[in-house]
């Protein structure tokens, strides 16, 4: 089997601003709603040629609603869920590996 390398690939994209104000682009490389939530792991992008983040490793933050129905981002703190989201996101992410090579 081929794969078509001619296929277009289009980055979904968001920016988040940190508590100096500073703002950070990252890419959404997974999404994923369990009993526990729903969460997006992020790697940040590379703003020009001249940058590079070397084996950049994802932050997995919490889509939560507020009080006027808004999606927020949101840390999560619980040592214990972090570790299985990265177990989950890993795994997932190793499946698409394995699909694509095929």
């Amino acid at each position: 089997m081929s794969i078509d390398n001619n296929q277009e690939y289009e980055a979904e994209l968001i920016t988040l601003i940190d508590d100096e104000g500073t703002e950070h682009e990252f890419e959404i490389i997974d999404e994923l709603e369990n009993d526990d939530g729903y969460f997006m792991a992020l790697v940040p992008t590379l703003r020009d040629a001249q940058s590079e983040v070397a084996d950049a490793l994802p932050i997995f933050l919490e889509v939560v609603e507020d009080e006027n129905g808004e999606e927020q981002l949101c840390e999560i703190e619980d040592d214990d869920l972090l570790d299985k989201l990265a177990e989950i996101f890993e795994t997932r992410y190793a499946q698409a590996m394995e699909e694509e090579e095929e």
